[in-house]
């Protein structure tokens, strides 16, 4: 989905310079559990072990890395003070609550089709997730209506670039946590999206897993959902995974949309493996079939991918490499191959995404 000037407007107020420093917290580890270089794992490094104690050395890519280093700092921590601010104020607690899930994610994909060049477009993509102190309310601001985006693109949703998806606006609401046993958990959303004039709605969604036996599990996400420009809709995804051999991690998953504006049921199923190959890389091949109600049952699209992510630096700093192939329904079902890079830093206080 594209950001909306709301999306890139919330992006630029995080990354406002903060008007004061935290101090530094220097944390010394217990003697016991002290690591050393020689202790961690290879896979750790990106250098050559005769390089661990050389000398750095000063460049242009040297200073434009520190700069970089020194930016994502003190803007995770300006996100993360930011969702605890609010947590107070609205809660009337001088007490924020912990693990706040507030983030800002900012990236640059280029897509390369037959006979196409690639160019570099940004992306922008945010959630300000305040828990209060009571833990089963929630106010949540993201730049996404997932639920109003066609099924088709949810499922390819990295395959796209930013002017690919569709347009939506970001949306405020209030969540209400609860629990079904111990399997289910239970969420009410009431809210708007962030435009003019506003768009109420409200959401409901449940989610459970089960472990069927000693490998297979079963996973259940149903969404049912009001808009009051768009209507009501209802989501169901049905998953089955499991640990397959050398590592490698088994999904087959169906999901079903109605969407009752245009009278139509949306169809996708996706097999897809996923490895991390070290602590640095993944990778994870699928292959999915698309398919709709209206005006009968047929197939609009199959495709396969293939994504390489690889971090390159700590845990907020990401590349990654999407080779594609695709037989849309509105090309006769010809072969359209694309090929996606992508650069994206993560802003966080709590990174769990």
């Amino acid at each position: 989905m594209r950001s909306t000037p709301t999306s890139y407007l919330f992006a630029f107020l995080l990354l406002l310079p903060a008007s004061t420093w935290a101090e530094s917290l220097i944390l010394t580890p217990d003697a016991e559990t002290e690591l050393t270089v020689e202790s961690l794992p290879p896979a750790f490094y990106d250098f050559h072990p005769d390089e661990y104690w050389a000398e750095p050395e000063d460049s242009y890519w040297t200073e434009f890395s520190s700069w970089v280093l020194g930016q994502h700092d003190t803007h995770s921590e300006r996100v993360q003070l930011l969702g605890e601010w609010a947590d107070r104020t609205l809660s009337g607690n001088p007490r924020a609550a912990p693990n706040n899930e507030s983030y800002l994610r900012i990236g640059f994909a280029a897509e390369s089709e037959y006979g196409d060049p690639a160019q570099f477009k940004p992306e922008a993509r945010f959630k300000l997730d305040v828990p209060t102190v009571e833990e089963k309310l929630r106010l949540v601001i993201e730049s996404e209506s997932d639920e109003l985006i066609p099924l088709s693109e949810r499922r390819r949703d990295r395959q796209l670039t930013e002017n690919q998806r569709s347009e939506t606006d970001a949306t405020g609401a209030f969540r209400l946590l609860s629990e079904l046993g111990d399997s289910i958990n239970l969420s009410n959303d009431i809210g708007a999206r962030l435009r003019f004039p506003p768009d109420a709605f409200w959401r409901a969604r449940a989610k459970g897993s089960w472990q069927l036996d000693r490998e297979w599990r079963a996973t259940v996400d149903q969404r049912l959902y009001y808009f009051h420009v768009d209507g009501w809709g209802e989501r169901t995804w049905v998953g089955f995974d499991r640990l397959m051999f050398d590592g490698w991690h088994f999904l087959s998953a169906s999901e079903a949309a109605w969407v009752h504006r245009d009278r139509n049921f949306e169809l996708a199923h996706v097999l897809s493996l996923y490895k991390q190959l070290n602590n640095r890389a993944e990778l994870n091949p699928r292959v999915g079939i698309l398919g709709e109600s209206n005006p009968n049952w047929h197939t609009t699209n199959i495709f396969a991918d293939l994504t390489y992510r690889y971090r390159l630096y700590e845990d907020w700093l990401y590349a990654e490499i999407i080779p594609t192939i695709e037989f849309p329904r509105d090309y006769s079902f010809k072969d359209r191959g694309s090929l996606i890079f992508r650069l994206e830093l993560y802003f966080s206080g709590n990174l769990d995404l």
